[in-house]
C-alpha cells in the first residue's frame, strides 16, 4: 500500500465529533493525536471532547429517541442493511484504517471487516422480529399482553482492539431495537468508528440516532453522561477493573448494563486429541489479533503425554512468523498497541521464568521503532505464576500440564474470569462433560475461534454480564411491558 493511498484514506476520515447529525470540533477546541503503533508516528489529529461535548451528544440522543422508537422496524432494518452494503463497498479502506491505527496485519483487518459488518446484517434482520405474546391469564378473567419496547438512550463504550466489530456489535442492536446512542470509541483507535459512522449517515440514519464523542479524558466525560437520569442503558467492553467502576456509577440510576470484561481463557488438549488440529486451533486462538483479544487463549493446559510434542509443534510454527508493520506483505505479527502492552507481556514472561518456566522461543521486546514483542512460547509454567492469573494480551503462549480430566478442569476453572474456553478431544462423552463443567460463557470444542454475529457473546463470573450478538443481543436493548385487559368474552 502506497504512502499516498494511506494519506488519502486518513484525510477522508472525519476529524470532528458527530453530534445531532453534524460533524463539529470540540467546544473547547481541544484535539488529540492518533498514532500508528508500528512507527510511533502521528497519523491524524481529531477532536478531543470534554464534559460539555458529552452533554451535547446525550441531548441529541434524547431528542431523537421518541421519533426513532416510533420508526417502523422495517425502516430501521433497511438503514442497517444499507450500512452493511456500504461497509462491504469500502471494505479495503476500513481494513487499512484498522491496520494503521491498531497495528494488526492487513489480512486480519479485512477478516474483521467481514465479521464486524455481519452484526449490521444480522440485526437488520432481527429488527423486524421483535416479538411479544398474547394470551389468557390462568383464571380466564383477562387477557395478558406482553410487548417489547426500546430501552431508551444508550451510552456505548468500546475498546481499542477490534475497532470495527466492537462498534457494530453495540450500535447495530441498539439501532435495530429503536434506541438512540452516544458512542465513545477508545482514544487509541477512534478513526475506524468515525469512518464507520460516516457510512451510517450515508446509509440514511437520521440525525441524533448515533452520536460519537472522542476524548482523551474518558472518565471525566463519561461520568456525567452515566449520571444523567435520561440515560437508560450502559454497554461497556474492556477490563474488569474499569467495568466494576462503571457498574458502581450505573447503580445510582439503576441503568440497564451490558459488561463484556476480562478473560483468562483456558485451552485444554487431551491425550486423545487430533494434535494437528489442536495446533492449528492454538495458533488461531492465541495469535489472532497479536494475542490482543479477550477471547485469546491465555493458558494452554496440555495432557502430559502430548505436552512435549505440542510444545515442539507450536514453537516451530511461531518461529516461522513474519513480524512487521501490518501493511507489509505476508506479515503475521504486528505491533502491540503501546509501550505499556509490551512491558506487561515482558513482565509476565520474566515472572514465569523466574518461577521455573522455560522459554522455547521469543521472550523479549523488539527494539523500535514501534511497539513490538517477540512471539513467545513458554513451557513448564508453575502454579502461582502471574501469567496464569493475569490476561496476557500479547503474543505469548504459556503451557502447563495435567494428568487427568478432573485436574484439567480444576486448573481451567481456577480463575476469577469465565469468558471463553477451548478444548480438543475426540471423546464425545468428555466433550459433553466439559460443556457442563467448564465455567465459561462460551466454549470452542475442537475449534479455535468462536465469535459469530449469530451467537450470544459473553461470559460468567468476573468476565461480565449480558450478551452481544445472536437472538439474545437485541434483548439487551429492549424492556418488557406486561398489560392486563378484561376478558373480552365476559358477559
Amino acid at each position: 500500500m502506497s504512502e499516498a493511498s494511506e494519506k488519502a484514506l486518513l484525510e477522508s476520515v472525519p476529524d470532528g465529533l458527530f453530534i445531532g447529525g453534524e460533524w463539529s470540533p470540540a467546544i473547547s477546541g481541544r484535539t488529540l493525536d492518533v498514532h500508528d503503533p508500528a512507527t510511533g508516528e502521528v497519523i491524524k489529529t481529531i477532536a478531543d471532547a470534554a464534559v460539555d461535548d458529552g452533554a451535547a451528544a446525550l441531548d441529541a440522543a434524547v431528542n431523537a429517541e421518541a421519533a426513532w422508537a416510533k420508526t417502523p422496524p422495517r425502516e430501521r432494518a433497511e438503514v442497517l442493511r444499507r450500512a452493511f452494503d456500504l461497509v462491504q463497498e469500502h471494505k479495503d479502506d476500513v481494513g487499512l484504517l484498522m491496520t494503521l491505527e491498531m497495528g494488526k496485519p492487513l489480512a486480519e483487518s479485512k477478516a474483521e471487516v467481514s465479521y464486524g459488518s455481519e452484526f449490521l446484517r444480522w440485526f437488520s434482520e432481527e429488527s423486524v422480529r421483535i416479538f411479544g405474546r398474547y394470551g389468557s391469564n390462568p383464571e380466564g378473567t383477562g387477557r395478558m399482553i406482553v410487548s417489547q419496547h426500546p430501552v431508551g438512550p444508550c451510552f456505548l463504550i468500546t475498546p481499542w482492539n477490534f475497532p470495527l466489530a466492537m462498534a457494530t456489535r453495540k450500535i447495530a442492536p441498539a439501532v435495530a431495537a429503536g434506541c438512540t446512542v452516544v458512542i465513545k470509541p477508545p482514544e487509541l483507535t477512534p478513526l475506524t468508528t468515525l469512518y464507520f459512522v460516516k457510512l451510517l449517515a450515508e446509509a440514511g440514519l437520521p440525525p441524533g440516532v448515533v452520536n460519537v464523542i472522542t476524548t482523551s479524558t474518558s472518565g471525566k466525560v463519561s461520568g456525567p453522561i452515566i449520571a444523567d437520569p435520561r440515560l437508560r442503558k450502559l454497554s461497556f467492553t474492556g477490563s474488569t477493573e474499569v467495568g466494576r467502576k462503571l457498574l458502581e456509577q450505573a447503580a445510582a440510576n439503576i441503568l440497564r448494563t451490558s459488561m463484556e470484561l476480562g478473560g483468562n481463557a483456558p485451552f485444554l488438549i487431551f491425550d486423545d486429541a487430533d494434535l494437528g488440529a489442536a495446533v492449528d486451533g492454538a495458533m488461531m486462538a492465541k495469535f489472532r489479533n497479536i494475542g490482543q483479544a479477550c477471547t485469546a487463549a491465555n493458558r494452554f493446559i496440555v495432557h502430559q503425554a502430548v505436552a512435549d510434542e505440542f510444545a515442539a509443534r507450536v514453537t516451530e510454527r511461531v518461529q516461522a512468523f513474519n513480524i512487521g508493520r501490518g501493511t507489509e506483505e505476508d506479515v503475521q505479527i504486528g505491533p502491540l498497541i503501546n509501550a505499556d502492552a509490551v512491558q506487561k507481556a515482558d513482565a509476565l514472561v520474566r515472572d514465569a521464568t523466574y518461577r521455573g518456566a522455560k522459554v522455547l522461543t521469543g521472550g523479549h521486546p523488539i527494539e523500535g521503532p514501534g511497539t513490538f514483542y517477540e512471539p513467545t512460547v513458554v513451557t513448564g509454567v508453575r502454579p502461582g505464576s502471574d501469567i496464569l492469573r493475569e490476561e496476557i494480551f500479547g503474543p505469548v503462549l504459556s503451557i502447563v500440564t495435567f494428568g487427568d480430566e478432573d485436574e484439567a478442569v480444576r486448573i481451567a476453572n481456577d480463575t476469577e474470569y469465565g469468558l471463553v474456553g477451548y478444548a480438543y478431544t475426540k471423546d464425545l462423552a468428555r466433550g459433553q462433560r466439559l460443556i457442563e463443567s467448564l465455567q465459561t460463557g462460551m466454549l470452542g470444542l475442537n475449534v479455535g475461534v468462536v465469535s459469530n454475529a449469530a451467537a450470544p457473546f459473553g461470559g460468567v463470573k468476573q468476565s461480565g454480564i449480558g450478551r452481544e450478538g445472536g437472538f439474545e443481543g437485541i434483548q439487551e436493548y429492549l424492556s418488557t411491558k406486561y398489560t392486563l385487559t378484561p376478558n373480552p368474552f365476559a358477559g
